[in-house]
C-alpha cells in the first residue's frame, strides 16, 4: 500500500482531562497519513480508548488540537460533527452492534441512514460492501444465523459502505476465536491494500506487531511509534511541521431518508 502524505488524523498537543485531576491524555502529537494501517496499542487505562473517542469525534480535547480528514474538530458544532462522522469515519466495535431482527443487507444499509442516500441505493451499496468482505452468500441471513467472524465482517461492511476516509476498529477480534480473528485481520490488511486508512485499537501485542505501524500508549502518553522497515509499509516519517489544507465547514447533517 502506497501511503499518501495527506494526513487523515492529526493531533497537536492533544490532552484530555476529567474532574478530579484525571489526565487521560497528555500532550499527544500524532499524525496518520492516508493509506496507513496503524495499531494503537496499550493496556487498559493507557489512553487508547480516549484517543479513539477523540479521533472518532465522539469527544473533544481539553487542550490542543485534533483534525480528522482535514477538519478542525474543536471548531465544529455537534451537528457538523455528526455530518463529519457520517461522511468520513467508519466504526467497527468488539461486540458488532448488529440489529437482531434485520438481515445482513439491512444492517449494512443502516450505515448510510444519516448520509442522505435513498433506500434503494442504500441496499445496493450494502450488497456490494458485503461482497467486498466475502459475504455475498449471506445477504439474507440475520445475526443469529451468522458465526462470530461473519458478524464482524457484516460490521466491517457497515463501516465501509459510506466509503469513509478512516476506519476505526476497536478490539475487532476481541470477541472472536483465534481462527475467526485471523480472518478478520486478513480482511483488514486487504482493505488497507485497496486504499482504506485503518486504525486498530487493541491491547493485544501480537495483533499490533502484525501491523506496519505501532503507536504504543502508557499513562496517557505515546511511549513509542515504530514502523515496519520492509516493503510498502516502510513509509518515511512525515514532516511534523506539515499541515493539511484547512477545512472549517463540512456539509450539515442531511435529513434521514425515508426507509
Amino acid at each position: 500500500m502506497t501511503v499518501s502524505t495527506t494526513p487523515v488524523i492529526e493531533l497537536r498537543g492533544a490532552g484530555k482531562s476529567y474532574p478530579g485531576g484525571v489526565h487521560a491524555l497528555r500532550g499527544v502529537d500524532l499524525r496518520v497519513d492516508r493509506g496507513e494501517l496503524v495499531a494503537i496499542v496499550g493496556p487498559s487505562g493507557s489512553g487508547k480508548s480516549t484517543l479513539l473517542n477523540l479521533i472518532g469525534t465522539l469527544d473533544r480535547v481539553s487542550e490542543g488540537e485534533v483534525r480528522v480528514a482535514g477538519y478542525d474538530i474543536g471548531s465544529l458544532s455537534d451537528t457538523r460533527l455528526s455530518a463529519l462522522r457520517a461522511r468520513h469515519i467508519g466504526f467497527v466495535f468488539q461486540h458488532f452492534h448488529l440489529a437482531p431482527g434485520r438481515d445482513a443487507v439491512d444492517n449494512v444499509a443502516d450505515g448510510l441512514l444519516y448520509a442522505g442516500v435513498p433506500a434503494k441505493e442504500r441496499r445496493a451499496r450494502a450488497r456490494s460492501a458485503l461482497e467486498r468482505v466475502r459475504l455475498g452468500h449471506r445477504l439474507s441471513h440475520r445475526p443469529n444465523e451468522l458465526s462470530g467472524g461473519e458478524k464482524q465482517r457484516v460490521a466491517i461492511a457497515r463501516a465501509l459502505v459510506g466509503d469513509p476516509d478512516l476506519l476505526l476498529a476497536d478490539e475487532p477480534t476481541g470477541a472472536l476465536d483465534t481462527a475467526s480473528g485471523e480472518v478478520v485481520m486478513e480482511l483488514l490488511h486487504e482493505l488497507n491494500a485497496a486504499g482504506t486508512t485503518i486504525c486498530v485499537i487493541t491491547h493485544d501485542n501480537e495483533i499490533a506487531d502484525s501491523l506496519p505501524r505501532r503507536v504504543r500508549f502508557r499513562d496517557g502518553e505515546i511511549v513509542s511509534d515504530s514502523r515496519t522497515t520492509s516493503g510498502a509499509a516502510a513509509a518515511a516519517d512525515p514532516d511534523p511541521d506539515a499541515h493539511p489544507t484547512p477545512c472549517t465547514d463540512p456539509d450539515p447533517t442531511p435529513e434521514v431518508p425515508a426507509s
